[in-house]
């Protein structure tokens, strides 16, 4: 068994990135945790003093380890029950504060990220949110700095087009989510018309384990319609506001029965709902993870 690494080591230092990376490639905490720990047994190998880049080094690591199973995952989500949603992560509001990653790491954006192919979402990654030179990113790929050059223009103009445009600010968000919950705990109909956009899309997964929609539900009346029974169909549930994602967000406790909810706000609106009800997913809403684009001082 591998010992645990010394607080000196460069491992140590650059875990919370290095988990970051992985779970942003991969929209699992547990999968990332996964790759975390095959890179700290292949780092534990390594004759240290002849690595002159340690980060470097290790992001080559994390990368590599979270294709060969992001190439897996993906073949096992398309028989996937329902909509497959990325797994939630509970964290501290001052994650919102780098509002970069914040945005990197949001439901929204990960579900964007999903449509792109594994070496495209490791290349938008690496460079956009992590913002590493081509020359590192092609020896964490396996590809030439002029092909990287080309994925990430694809893979950005791509993004681009599909996320959400959220420039809120976040006091302003929580204050929007707080009458969403007020008006779900109370069944409150019109409240929720006055929360959702006309144009607003309800996704849930409940990998055919939780009872949960199986298709995206659209617009303001029919999500409102559906939400405003919750109380009818769940009287005495707790709705607790938790922050997921690094934006705010719900923890639904009803008779036993956990769902994770992350929302998108947009001109003071929510336009987007995901509603997470797969408790293989829901492992890690309990206790705060970390998150970091850069080393731990």
């Amino acid at each position: 068994m591998t010992s645990p690494a010394p607080a000196g080591d460069p491992f140590v230092a650059h875990r919370n990135l290095l988990f970051t990376l992985a779970y942003e490639m991969l929209g699992s905490a547990a999968d990332a945790e996964d790759v975390v720990q095959e890179t700290w047994l292949r780092w534990a190998e390594v004759d240290h003093a002849r690595v002159q880049e340690p980060r470097a080094y290790l992001v080559r690591i994390v990368t590599r380890q979270a294709l060969n199973r992001l190439r897996t995952l993906s073949r096992r989500r398309e028989d996937y029950v329902g909509e497959w949603l990325p797994e939630p992560l509970l964290t501290a509001p001052d994650v919102a504060e780098d509002v970069e990653l914040a945005e990197s790491v949001s439901m929204a954006m990960l579900t964007v990220l999903e449509t792109l192919g594994p070496t495209e979402r490791a290349v938008f990654v690496l460079r956009e949110v992590f913002d590493l030179p081509y020359d590192e990113i092609a020896a964490a790929v396996g590809k030439t700095s002029a092909a990287v050059r080309q994925i990430a223009t694809r893979a950005r103009n791509h993004v681009t087009a599909r996320r959400p445009r959220v420039d809120v600010d976040r006091d302003e968000q929580q204050a929007v989510v707080d009458r969403f919950l007020a008006a779900v705990q109370g069944g409150d109909l019109q409240g929720l018309l006055d929360a959702l956009a006309p144009d607003v899309v309800l996704l849930a997964d409940g990998g055919g384990v939780a009872n949960a929609i199986r298709r995206p539900l659209a617009g303001a009346e029919p999500v409102a319609r559906l939400l405003a029974n919750f109380a009818l169909y769940a009287p005495g549930a707790s709705i607790a506001p938790v922050w997921l994602n690094g934006a705010p967000g719900a923890r639904i406790d009803a008779h036993g029965e956990l769902t994770a909810v992350s929302l998108v706000v947009e001109d003071g609106r929510i336009t987007r709902i995901l509603a997470m009800r797969n408790p293989a997913k829901l492992t890690s809403i309990d206790a705060e993870v970390a998150l970091s684009r850069a080393a731990q001082q």
